[in-house]
């Protein structure tokens, strides 16, 4: 009975840390690929208890590919369509997956950290 009580807890806490990210204050700028050289880029993003370490491999002002090296997402897994929606559009300014919002802008601005040289 108590490890049921501290399960409930710890998912109302993290439930609650969950809603006090104001996800519409998370701004993704899109970088000019035309800039950044050809080579492989590692950012990561923590957006409330969503953490993303991804690689973004550049090559003639291309994306070629998204390696999601980390994403532990609670029930944002379906986030991870994003990275072909980013490499289709060759843009950061891609809409987030509906219901998986959070774990879309962790792993926008992990992309955007990568591709601005921040780790």
């Amino acid at each position: 009975m108590k490890k049921k009580y501290l399960i409930a807890l710890f998912l109302a806490a993290l439930l609650l840390a969950a809603a006090c990210v104001d996800l519409d204050s998370i701004v993704i700028s899109n970088p000019d690929l035309s800039k950044i050289a050809d080579g492989k880029y590692q950012g990561s993003s923590k957006v409330g208890p969503v953490l993303v370490t991804l690689e973004v491999s550049v090559k003639g002002s291309v994306i070629t590919s998204i390696d999601l090296i980390k994403h532990r997402n609670g029930k944002g897994k379906k986030a991870e369509a994003i990275v072909q929606k980013i490499i289709e559009a060759q843009s950061l300014n891609v809409d987030v997956i509906s219901g998986a919002t959070a774990s879309s802008k962790a792993i926008l601005q992990a992309a955007e950290n990568a591709l601005a040289g921040k780790k």
